[in-house]
């Protein structure tokens, strides 16, 4: 009788969206679909290998994963100036840790609210998406913004 396999990792297969940076441990990744199309700069840092909770990381991998989120988080405050940035780890599902970096618009399609509390069934008009539109913050133009995330985590 064979063992019980474990179902294919998406994770593992793939990376998960657009990569953006990879490191040996982990990797940063911009959100693809209608969650990427709808909510500007929202990108994953993914640990590569299966481990569930932050507690199973070494103190060292630990600090390491954190600091590229922060760094992240401060890429994506100068690049594309949101109103607030939301981090985010939950992975009920999914075998690897990784943290959702997503910098909030006061116009994005579900502001205040958590992006996950708005339907993306019809998507948002383009007016409605653009950084800044209404508060005299220039938009950062496309790709700036992952460029900065790869210099912030390059810098090292």
């Amino acid at each position: 009788m064979e063992g019980k396999k474990n179902p294919p990792c998406e994770l593992c297969n793939t990376d998960g969206g657009a990569l953006i940076f990879r490191a040996d441990k982990w990797r940063v990744v911009r959100v693809e679909g209608a969650e990427g199309d709808a909510f500007r700069g929202f990108c994953r840092v993914v640990w590569n290998a299966h481990v569930k909770e932050m507690t199973d990381l070494s103190a060292g991998d630990r600090a390491e994963f954190m600091d590229a989120v922060f760094k992240i988080e401060s890429a994506l405050r100068a690049s594309l100036a949101p109103e607030k940035v939301n981090l985010a780890s939950l992975g009920n599902l999914t075998p690897h840790l990784h943290w959702h970096v997503i910098p909030r618009f006061v116009d994005d399609a579900a502001f205040p609210k958590p992006i996950w509390a708005h339907s993306l069934t019809a998507p948002p008009s383009l007016d409605t998406l653009t950084p800044g539109h209404g508060r005299g913050i220039p938009a950062a133009p496309d790709g700036q913004w992952e460029q900065a995330v790869g210099r912030a985590l390059d810098s090292d």
